[in-house]
């Protein structure tokens, strides 16, 4: 079977997905009465804060922890709030800000990392893009693949993208998820009214949403990524961003208005349905300091899982090549 012209029969298979239960979950208060779940690895490597998105929970990274840890980095993959198995916000405040700083107050006052490198697709490439802004100095490098890119709408015009060609912030052919989930919440909420029906909403975004690049995710991994989402109020919490759209008020605005500087390295899954190609241009003008834009065939909107044998080998290349950098621009103190 041919996807976007490339062979899917022929993908190369993937790294063994370890079992739900093969990494330590920690909690940490990251504001008073809030606290989030982690998984963290590789204590003592060179800090990686991974964020997920929507439909996702750090789950999405099962397949990329052990090879980064093995690589030398301390992998911290957290649960945003009113995700997986993170806390509810008890006042209903779900906006990019507050995910940023709730990240930056785990992975720099509870783990007490003064920088890190930061990788994030979905929601959390734009979380990611406002914590480089909103955190000067924080983050060394950045890894930025299938999202929102920075609106930079004047700078694209310039360059001669087509603005409303620009997938990820309209209604592409991946369907009405945006709508419903933004402007309908509490419609789409009573039509699913099991716990059944939420991971069914859930997994056709793994699958005949197209989403992901076809058979990428098995029944049994559509299974392991949608059981967070059988729960109601997880799942209106992960339709929040949507919201923001449709009127709900964000706490703060995010920096999304400016070029990233920071060292980035940019992935694209060549069969991504909710982020068009126009990507790829988009990236080009926003990040002046990359590596990229990375196409990666065989793969859709969760790259990091679908194409981990590419994904983590890069990751891994890319920060090191940061760490060396430094080393080498850092004052001889001898």
């Amino acid at each position: 079977m041919s996807v976007g012209g490339y062979d899917i029969g022929l993908r190369p298979a993937q790294p063994p997905t370890p079992a739900a239960d093969a990494f330590t979950i920690h909690r940490a208060e990251v504001v008073e009465g809030l606290s989030l779940a982690y998984v963290h690895e590789g204590g003592g490597g060179r800090p990686l804060l991974l964020i997920h998105g929507y439909p996702e929970t750090k789950r999405i990274w099962w397949r990329n922890i052990e090879a980064l840890v093995a690589a030398g980095y301390e992998v911290i993959i957290p649960d945003l709030r009113g995700h997986g198995d993170s806390d509810l916000s008890t006042d209903d405040t779900y906006d990019i800000v507050t995910y940023s700083r709730d990240l930056y107050a785990l992975v720099h006052d509870v783990l007490g990392h003064e920088r890190c490198g930061l990788i994030g697709g979905d929601v959390g490439g734009v979380i990611a893009v406002d914590m480089v802004h909103r955190f000067p100095g924080f983050v060394e490098g950045l890894c930025f693949f299938d999202t929102v890119p920075p609106i930079l709408l004047d700078e694209y015009a310039a360059a001669g993208i087509d603005l409303g060609s620009i997938r990820a912030i309209g209604d592409g052919p991946s369907g009405d998820y945006r709508r419903r989930q933004g402007a309908e919440p509490d419609v789409l909420a009573a039509e699913l009214n099991s716990p059944a029906l939420r991971r069914n909403w859930v997994g056709a975004m793994y699958g005949p949403r197209l989403w992901a690049s076809p058979g990428t995710f098995t029944d049994a991994d559509i299974d392991f990524m949608t059981e967070p989402w059988a729960d109601e109020a997880r799942l209106r919490a992960g339709w929040a961003v949507y919201q923001l759209g449709f009127g709900r008020v964000a706490a703060e605005n995010p920096i999304m208005d400016r070029p990233v500087s920071v060292p980035t390295l940019v992935f694209y899954g060549a069969d991504d349905q909710v982020v068009g190609p126009d990507f790829i241009h988009c990236c080009e003008v926003a990040f002046p300091n990359r590596v990229g834009p990375l196409v990666l065939p065989g793969a859709g909107h969760f790259l990091q899982w679908e194409r981990a044998d590419i994904f983590n080998p890069t990751v891994a290349v890319f920060f090191a090549g940061l760490a060396a950098l430094s080393a080498t621009e850092a004052p001889d103190r001898s």
